[in-house]
């Protein structure tokens, strides 16, 4: 059974205690990188609402998620290519070698 760790972080301001399984410094660093977001979103809109400023920074976040995972399947997509194409010159050369 995996151990669950609790960790209390600050995110703009407000203590929040996380729960989880894995390194309390990860949580950390996580909860840094939303508290960096809001505060980031909080100084170029000037918008006052917490809640406001929250959701905005999890569409920043979520934006920022999609684009990594389409980036990541035309990488992956690009490498099956290559793969494809490396197998057919290998299996070309050797067939000419015989």
């Amino acid at each position: 059974m995996t151990e669950k760790n609790s960790e209390m972080v600050e995110i703009f301001g407000q203590e929040y205690k996380i729960k989880g399984v894995g390194d309390p410094e990860y949580f950390h660093k996580i909860a840094g990188y939303v508290d960096r977001k809001m505060r980031e979103i909080a100084h170029s809109s000037g918008i006052m609402s917490q809640s406001r400023i929250a959701i905005l920074a999890a569409l920043n976040i979520t934006d920022e998620l999609f684009q990594e995972k389409e980036n990541s399947k035309k990488s992956r997509k690009e490498l099956e290519k290559q793969a494809v194409e490396l197998s057919d010159l290998i299996d070309s050369r050797l067939g000419a070698a015989k």
